[in-house]
């Protein structure tokens, strides 16, 4: 727990909405090992939480407004506005999100007899790619179903509620992993998850003598929500060739398909590019099953090379990296002592994921920083984490 950011919270609290000893929300960041941009082909993710993430604190209103104020983003002053008029589309402020949530669950039929006061503050790097809207949309749903008495809105369902908030309210097309990693997180854990059924399994990260290293490329490039939402656009249109082919009718998901399978019918796509992006899709699933086995067999090794086969993916295939973090990813596969090295999150800037040997991760980080540097100018964060658990509440 980030104290010194709850402190300021519950200051801030008490000192706008006059409210002393209210309980404090979290919900956790993410990143995902492998398995990235099939959560909305139909396959599988290996993400998990991260100590990071967004802290939150509600009171109940006498009348129907939210009133809504973010600690890091105070210039920004307070939202206020009635339950009846959310809208998808009202507004592209951070407040979309935990707005989104709300009008979410309105939807599927629960009624709010009364309006909110919310507070947030986060500890995600801004732009990161580690998922802070999906963990202020979690921890959103969290304090709404303490608040409200919800207790039937399990983890799965807030995890759902948060996808729709982003899917509809906000307009950004993106699949569950980043929900669920956030609702369903556990320490020392990824997880396992098939993001055609939900069926999960927790698996224990035991790396011996590796760690995670993420490292911040402190660039995001503006083009990442259209193009996030043309990939998958894409893959709708790949798939929708493929069931055009004799024997393929059925065909749910792209991710349903054996990477055999998609170069026994991959002429049925017409378009090339199109045809690339069902490749990622196709082969990224087959490598995250492999990954998955691999770490159960204590082969980090293979792992690694699993990841470094979906980075080159992503970046040929599915054309979603960019300059800087390929930069990242290349100094930091050459030195001795990392397994692998990924792009994490959708692209275009953001993160990279490495696995990394632990007496090897302060050469890791010296040698890749300077390069990094030196080419750009610009001085690249580095966190060594393991997984946390998700949404939960931290203060009582």
């Amino acid at each position: 727990m980030n104290t010194e950011l709850v402190k300021k919270l519950q200051d801030c609290f008490y000192e706008r909405y006059g409210q002393k000893d209210a309980k404090v929300f979290f919900a956790p960041g993410r990143v995902n090992l492998i398995g990235e941009h099939t959560d909305y082909n139909g396959g599988h993710v290996f993400p998990c939480a991260l100590s990071v993430g967004t802290y939150g604190m509600i009171a109940p209103r006498e009348d129907d407004h939210l009133r809504m104020y973010s600690v890091n983003l105070s210039n920004a002053g307070v939202t206020n506005i009635p339950l009846q008029k959310l809208r998808p589309g009202r507004t592209r402020k951070w407040t979309q999100y935990p707005e989104g949530v709300f009008w979410s669950m309105m939807e599927k039929g629960i009624a709010f007899d009364h309006g909110a006061d919310l507070m947030f503050a986060g500890d995600v790097p801004a732009g990161s790619g580690l998922s802070s809207s999906a963990s202020l949309e979690v921890v959103t749903g969290l304090m709404i179903r303490e608040l409200y008495g919800l207790s039937e809105l399990d983890g799965r369902e807030l995890a759902l509620v948060g996808q729709a908030a982003e899917n509809v309210y906000c307009g950004m097309q993106c699949g569950i992993m980043d929900q669920f990693a956030s609702a369903m997180g556990k320490k020392d854990h990824a997880i396992y998850l098939n993001t055609e059924t939900l069926d999960y399994s927790l698996v224990p990260l035991l790396l011996g003598e590796y760690e995670l290293l993420i490292t911040n490329s402190k660039v995001k490039h503006s083009l990442v929500s259209s193009a996030y939402n043309g990939r998958r656009m894409e893959c709708a249109k790949a798939l929708a060739d493929l069931q055009k082919v004799q024997g393929l009718q059925e065909l749910g998901s792209l991710c349903e398909l054996t990477p055999e399978q998609f170069e026994q019918y991959q002429s049925g796509i017409t378009d090339p590019v199109n045809r690339r992006r069902a490749k990622h899709a196709v082969y990224e699933n087959a490598r995250t099953i492999r990954a998955v086995d691999a770490l159960q067999k204590n082969d980090i090794v293979t792992f690694g090379k699993l990841m470094n086969d979906s980075h080159d993916s992503l970046r040929d295939d599915y054309d979603v990296s960019c300059e800087e973090i390929d930069l990242l990813v290349n100094e930091t596969r050459r030195i001795e002592g990392v397994a692998g090295s990924r792009i994490t999150g959708g692209g275009f800037g953001g993160c990279t994921v490495s696995i990394v040997k632990k007496n090897q991760t302060p050469a890791v980080i010296a040698e890749v920083r300077k390069k990094y540097f030196d080419l750009f100018g610009i001085e690249a964060a580095f966190y060594r984490v393991m997984p946390e658990e998700g949404a939960h509440i931290v203060v009582q």
